[in-house]
């Protein structure tokens, strides 16, 4: 039902309501007024009878009183008349004519109480008011005294006076009444729904566009034009109206295309396009304040940890790992991860091409298929991997599980918005990687791609405080080439580098992770054994000495070049309390093998140290 029509059945409602209580009021006191000019008219027609009977007794002509009695009921519309004697009037002059005995009991109530009595009898056809009126002795002073005639006391009873009328005539004037009263209601309901309805119309058709007009609207269609042909201020409200939906359209166009070059439209799950950019808006501020925080954080591992804290607090996700992949190498190392056991093979972390999501470079989730992911060791779970390249050598995969269904799927729906995070992040990333790679650039040796000398400077506390901290040890091994300068200076620096590189790839391949190669400086390298005992530090110094000898180099000469190296060894801290103490020590004892015929491998002994040696 429309408003209009609602309006207008309420009108109705209200107005047949005030015809019903004007109706039902008029019939009322219609009544009422109509028994009331019917109980006057018995009264008045009492009192003539009254008169009457009283000069029929004072002239000695009672004997005629039926004939006035008739002529009385004739005249006044009244349907019967008769007079009821009371007991002293019986007494003294008998009953009387026979229509005069008592006949009911209206008539001997009126006798006994003198009060009078009205009484309405109602059919279908006719309405009938019975009236019965006490006549009473009266006591005047004239002939016309009833105290002259009767036996009586002043005030009592002598009869009754007792009539009928026929009222329907009454009734019948009255339901005309009400029915012309109805009438004129119901025309002017009529004139009255007519008029509302003619100056209402244009209210509701206004109404109704506005309506239209914003219905569009809240699906971010303000082309909208609203019109109403009601004029004054409604016609100003609209004009308003319109002008501000126009400014609305291409404000909120504007918006919506700026919007888009940051976030495509659609990724926010909403039907409504105001709410939606409210959203998108919403969104861009958190990631303009992440990308803010991250760009003042000292390293890429401080991002990589403002990302998982994105990840748990922001997104609730429980259950995920982040991994680091080399793009050239396809190792992927694991960055974090919530679970103690990993999701994948162990050799997917040596290639990362066995992960799907890598290979691809595509959303994985592995309720699109079964076993969509051949590298997943679990079946039991379900999983959403997103990959993100960085840059060239670098690319992140996100990997997040759970064995509900429920939470995979809001997983799916915050794909979009967690890249947008890791796209926030992946400029600051690249830069961290920039700097690692220039900082790795200055504290490398170019040549042989081992650590420099800067380097050990730079990290030789951190290592101390790590070690004091954790009682590691380490074995220092200082090495240096043979007669290296007679090489530069008989097959010149080419052969002279050819051979310090092959040097560094000899003692790459015989150290582990843990320990440390550095070019200390021309032909001298500096090893750290991390945690090595004297049976282990040996091994790798022999290992080194001996894989070195191997080697031969061709000079062009058609004789090949071989070398050998000396190397001097202290522990830390069994020789020196400080590792830079160690490595002089280990100096010494490389200067030891050297002025002892070279070519050997000598351990540092509290003999060899020379006073003012100290530091």
């Amino acid at each position: 039902m429309t408003t209009k029509s609602r309006l207008l059945l309420i009108v109705t409602f209200m107005l047949l309501g005030l015809s019903a209580a004007t109706i039902i009021n008029v019939s009322l006191n219609f009544r009422d007024y109509s028994i009331k000019s019917a109980v006057e008219k018995s009264q008045m027609v009492a009192n003539i009878v009254k008169d009457g009977i009283t000069a029929h007794m004072v002239n000695g002509i009672m004997d005629k009183r039926a004939y006035y009695l008739n002529q009385i009921s004739s005249s006044n519309d009244v349907e019967f008349l008769r007079l009821v004697r009371g007991e002293n009037v019986i007494k003294q002059y008998g009953k009387g004519f026979e229509h005069e005995s008592l006949r009911d009991a209206i008539d001997e109530e009126v006798l006994k109480t003198g009060n009078s009595v009205e009484k309405i009898t109602e059919t279908a056809k006719s309405t009938k008011l019975r009236v019965s009126i006490p006549y009473k002795a009266t006591e005047d002073n004239t002939i016309a005294s009833c105290l002259n005639c009767h036996n009586v006391q002043k005030g009592e009873v002598l009869g009754v006076i007792s009539m009928e009328f026929d009222i329907g005539d009454m009734r019948s004037s009255g339901v005309m009444t009400i029915a012309k009263i109805l009438g004129i209601n119901l025309l002017f309901i009529v004139v009255a729904l007519l008029l509302i309805n003619h100056f209402v119309t244009p209210y509701m058709n206004l109404f109704s566009n506005l309506q239209s007009g914003i219905k569009k609207a809240y699906s971010g269609d303000f082309t909208h034009e609203f019109t109403s042909k009601v004029g004054g201020d409604a016609k100003n409200v609209v004009e308003q109206i319109n002008s501000l939906f126009r400014k609305m359209q291409e404000t909120f166009g504007d918006i919506k295309y700026n919007l888009a070059t940051f976030i495509p439209q659609g990724c926010v799950s909403s039907t409504d396009p105001l709410h939606e950019a409210k959203t998108i808006i919403n969104e861009l501020s958190d990631i303009y304040k992440f990308k803010k925080t991250i760009e003042l954080d000292a390293s890429k591992s401080d991002v990589y940890t403002r990302i998982i804290d994105i990840l748990k607090l922001k997104y609730h996700v429980g259950h995920f790992a982040l991994y680091e992949v080399n793009n050239v190498s396809s190792e992927r190392k694991l960055i974090h991860s919530t679970e103690e056991k990993n999701i994948c093979f162990e050799k997917t972390n040596k290639d990362a091409l066995l992960c799907r999501a890598y290979r691809t470079n595509s959303v994985t989730i592995s309720t699109e298929f079964p076993n969509l992911c051949q590298a997943c060791i679990l079946s039991d779970i379900n999983y959403v991997c997103i990959p993100f390249p960085i840059n060239h050598d670098i690319s992140l995969v996100l990997s997040m599980t759970s064995n509900q269904r429920d939470e995979v799927e809001l997983m799916k729906k915050n794909i979009s918005s967690i890249k947008h995070y890791l796209e926030a992040a992946k400029p600051v990333i690249e830069s961290q990687i920039l700097m690692e790679k220039l900082r790795d650039t200055s504290l490398r040796d170019g040549m042989t791609g081992l650590y420099n000398r800067r380097f050990l400077e730079e990290v030789i506390d951190k290592i101390m405080s790590q070690a004091t901290r954790k009682k590691d040890t380490y074995a220092v091994l200082m090495l240096d080439v043979d007669f290296f300068k007679m090489v530069n200076d008989t097959y010149g620096h080419d052969v002279g580098d050819r051979v310090i590189v092959a040097l560094a790839k000899v003692l790459k391949s015989s150290i582990r992770e843990s320990d440390l190669a550095i070019r200390y400086g021309g032909e001298e390298f500096v090893v750290m054994l991390h945690n090595a005992n004297d049976e282990g530090m040996m091994s790798i110094a022999t290992k080194i000495h001996s894989e070195f000898a191997k080697l031969a180099f061709d000079v062009g000469n058609g004789e090949p070049l071989r070398k050998t190296i000396s190397i001097g060894i202290a522990k830390f801290p069994t020789d020196g309390d400080t590792i830079w103490k160690c490595i002089k020590y280990a100096d010494t004892a490389l200067y030891e093998a050297k002025e002892t015929g070279r070519n050997k491998i000598v351990e540092f002994r509290a003999e060899m140290h020379k006073s003012g040696d100290e530091f």
